[in-house]
């Protein structure tokens, strides 16, 4: 394809900045998968005024980083409020502007794209800080200047339809790939187990509500008690649910087994995956999640709720159960402990489905997308 027909897309690659969550795995991944088509050229940006450079660190081969500054509190202030500044005072001339995290700028000319990961802000506000519950109000701003969604599942994208009365045609569901790091497990960290314990239960996730640690915690006290052998560890960056998680580990009766990791780098997340016995994400609501998909993509068992996206997305490849239900949580837990061949049936069961994911196809549905954005903007949607 010759390179005046290629799109030129601007991502904001921001979540790149600091700790990586599942937002930040969504970019670096897309980013990847879109720098190695032909038919785009992509470079990202950073809403960011002293850490923009810092983007670059985690960038693959082929994509490029140049911007001008981009101060985040004065600009998120006037996109709320206005269509000014346009993002190509920015990034410069581009035919896509993508906003990876619920938020896309204003633009002069370039379509726009914006991702909704999930809608927690509007299922479980409670669940939610200040700045999350601000994304509804961006989301129907974007829609209603003719911005095109984007989603990680069906699931989500049926619910900004229903919620927002989005027009069909311009909310597409594309699933994302797995992390990269999952692919190579290394040696290089190693973990410390309470003294007594051979084997655990692992976790993933930030500490907020949603995530549902202290009942996991609650489900750990259900079965630990005729497992001596088992620990829980908790990974994951510190979040707005440190409180309930600090409770809950008060109170539980092994709180000598549970070890609480905190944020860890990609090399100790793909061992730490490797070396479990069983993944237990114990979501209240989910609209993809990554961290099961990696586990079951290292044949680790997979032991879930069944909430928003993840039967979607982990299809029977998993044990899901009611959300909330410390006990059922536990009773399906203990059932991969105790048992080696139901482990192998769910850890064959899961590779066989993290095989349908790849950062590859999801970069040919964004295209898709980002072409359709293209074309409905030249055809006189609303300008922002």
């Amino acid at each position: 394809m010759s390179r005046e027909r290629r799109l030129r897309v601007a991502l904001d690659a921001t979540p790149l900045i600091g700790h990586r969550t599942g937002v930040g795995e969504f970019c670096r991944g897309a980013l990847e998968g879109l720098a190695g088509r032909t038919d785009v050229t992509v470079s990202a940006f950073a809403v960011s005024w002293r850490r923009r450079d810092r983007i670059a660190e985690g960038l693959p081969g082929g994509v490029a980083s140049g911007q001008r500054a981009m101060p985040a509190r004065p600009l998120h202030w006037a996109w709320e409020r206005a269509s000014w500044p346009p993002a190509e005072w920015f990034v410069g001339s581009a035919s896509v502007v993508h906003g990876t995290n619920f938020v896309v700028p204003p633009t002069r000319r370039a379509a726009r794209v914006v991702t909704v990961h999930d809608l927690t802000a509007v299922r479980f506000p409670e669940m939610c800080d200040a700045p999350t519950l601000r994304y509804p109000a961006l989301i129907r701003r974007a829609l209603a200047s003719g911005a095109f969604v984007h989603t990680p599942s069906q699931f989500v994208a049926a619910e900004v339809i229903e919620t927002f009365g989005a027009d069909p045609d311009h909310v597409r569901a594309v699933h994302s790939g797995i992390p990269r790091r999952s692919l190579a497990a290394t040696a290089s960290f190693a973990l410390s187990l309470p003294s007594g314990t051979e084997r655990y239960v692992l976790s993933m996730a930030t500490a907020e509500p949603r995530k549902n640690l202290p009942g996991l915690v609650a489900a750990f006290d259900e079965l630990a008690g005729d497992r001596p052998d088992v620990a829980l560890v908790l990974a994951g960056p510190t979040g707005w649910g440190e409180a309930e998680l600090a409770a809950a580990l008060t109170r539980s009766r092994f709180a000598d087994r549970i070890v609480r990791l905190g944020w860890v780098d990609d090399g100790a997340v793909a061992s730490l995956i490797a070396g479990a016995r069983v993944l237990a994400y114990p979501s209240i609501y989910e609209g993809f999640g990554s961290p099961p998909l990696e586990a079951m993509e290292m044949g680790v068992p997979v032991v879930s709720t069944r909430v928003g996206a993840i039967p979607e997305v982990l299809g029977t490849a998993a044990l899901l159960v009611p959300a909330r239900d410390d006990v059922a949580l536990a009773a399906a837990i203990a059932e991969v402990l105790d048992s080696d061949e139901r482990a192998r049936e769910l850890s064959d069961a899961g590779r066989r489905r993290a095989a349908e994911f790849s950062w590859e196809a999801c970069a040919g549905g964004l295209v898709e997308i980002y072409r359709d954005a293209v074309a409905a903007r030249s055809t006189g949607f609303p300008a922002p």
